[in-house]
């Protein structure tokens, strides 16, 4: 626990020397603990992973309820079941739903490469044919969206998170003259990394704003909607129904998957959208495969046999995942509350926690811990090409190690960002102190 109460800014020179002296000393003795701790990524733990290890019994014969031979070519859209099922999970209809392999992110990609390459259901033309693509980019935002933009050469241009989802206003006044921006990134609910979740108000503008492109598109990561780490349940909104009721049903398509409700490698991924939009993707996708993992399928079909099994599968996960946020927080109000150099979210869901600390130190906050043996995601991977134009956000990932090694990553990053803050400071101090009066 910080042995300061008051925001760093306003000690005197004398008393920040003492506070960096103390903080370089914690942080050398965390150094000779040698420490090999990964916060990285957000990945599922062992303990979460073998919660769903019946999958590898599965599945009891090889027909579905229909009849299908799951074991030989055909079903492109995937087994009726399992759509029925996400249907009902994602608020939405079974013939709006594709179950398709095993990374909702691929057919994120697909549906990317599709519009460049052919157009969207709606285009005049394919987008790759456009002078300039740009895209919407929520901030701080998933790092693999701008990675997957920036493979393509599309533009990207940042927007900032609000309490109650992207900043609409801002969006709206953006998609209103330039045909370029042919789409948006969303990640709706507990958003990655900031763990906010879009209001109804806020998703019912984006689907019924004026946009110059006539194919404005939505891409909606509805990644973690069943992950909750309290019992208040944050509720996805119902995007499609809304984009249909504001004459836009082609705008969003939704995704979602297994890949942090049963195996992180080998679950089930989803894309949802209007009829029209899931026959179009179908007629593109048709020419890469002959169907889907259908074993797989049916092997998760028996393993949570319907979607209050998935949602009582989830239960089970946040049992594991609460106390590793609680960790998170406690260890960061120990050390940094009050001081005025750090600020964090604390998600009621989601796999994130984003801390912003001093300007300016996040990139020292991340090297420091990286030097003590605790490696972090990289300063800036939540904005678009690693830049963060304050370097100030850092995104936190606790799910992985067990709850100890939280605890003592956590303390451990908080000893760096302390120290950060006081080098920033100390040094303004010393560059004030040598700067001739009245220069």
């Amino acid at each position: 626990m910080s042995d300061v109460t008051q925001p760093l800014t306003d000690l005197t020179p004398a008393e920040l020397q003492d506070y960096l002296g103390r903080q370089r000393a914690a942080y050398d003795a965390l150094k000779e603990r040698g420490l090999t701790l990964d916060l990285t990524r957000g990945k599922p733990s062992a303990a979460q992973l073998a919660l769903a290890d019946r999958l590898l019994d599965l599945p009891e014969g090889f027909k579905d309820a229909d009849g299908v031979d799951v074991r030989n070519y055909g079903g492109l859209n995937g087994l009726r079941e399992i759509r029925e099922m996400f249907a009902d999970l994602l608020w939405v209809e079974p013939d709006q739903v594709i179950a398709g392999g095993n990374s909702s992110l691929t057919m994120m990609h697909d549906t990317l490469v599709m519009c460049l390459l052919h157009g969207a259901v709606d285009s005049e033309r394919p987008w790759g044919r456009e002078e300039t693509v740009k895209f919407i980019c929520p901030v701080p935002g998933y790092d693999r969206h701008f990675t997957m933009l920036a493979s393509y050469g599309i533009e990207m241009i940042p927007v900032p998170i609000n309490a109650d989802g992207p900043d609409a206003t801002a969006i709206a006044a953006l998609v209103k003259d330039d045909p370029a921006i042919k789409g948006m990134w969303i990640v709706p609910t507990y958003a990655n990394p900031s763990g906010t979740t879009i209001s109804e108000d806020v998703a019912a503008t984006l689907v019924a704003m004026p946009t110059a492109a006539p194919d404005f598109k939505i891409f909606w990561d509805n990644a973690y909607a069943f992950h909750h780490l309290t019992e208040d349940e944050a509720k996805s909104v119902d995007i499609l129904s809304v984009a249909a009721a504001a004459g836009n049903p082609n705008r969003p398509i939704m995704f979602a998957s297994t890949s942090k409700i049963s195996y992180a490698g080998s679950g089930v991924a989803f894309l949802a959208a209007a009829k029209d939009n899931v026959a179009w993707w179908l007629r593109h996708y048709q020419y890469a495969s002959i169907g889907p993992d259908k074993v797989n399928q049916l092997r998760h079909i028996q393993f949570f046999g319907s979607a209050q099994g998935v949602r009582d599968h989830m239960l089970k996960h946040r049992e594991i995942l609460a106390p590793k946020f609680a960790a998170v927080d406690a260890a960061l109000t120990a050390a940094l509350d009050g001081l005025g150099v750090a600020t964090w979210s604390k998600p009621t869901g989601g796999y994130f926690v984003n801390l912003d600390v001093l300007d300016g130190t996040a990139s020292r906050v991340v090297a420091l811990a990286k030097e003590a043996g605790i490696v972090l995601t990289p300063a800036g991977a939540s904005f678009p090409h690693g830049h963060d134009p304050r370097d100030r956000n850092i995104r936190l990932a606790p799910s992985f190690p067990v709850l100890a090694d939280v605890e003592t990553a956590m303390a451990g990053v908080a000893t760096c960002v302390g120290l950060a803050a006081a080098e920033k400071l100390a040094a303004r101090h010393t560059a004030s102190a040598s700067t001739p009066e009245g220069e």
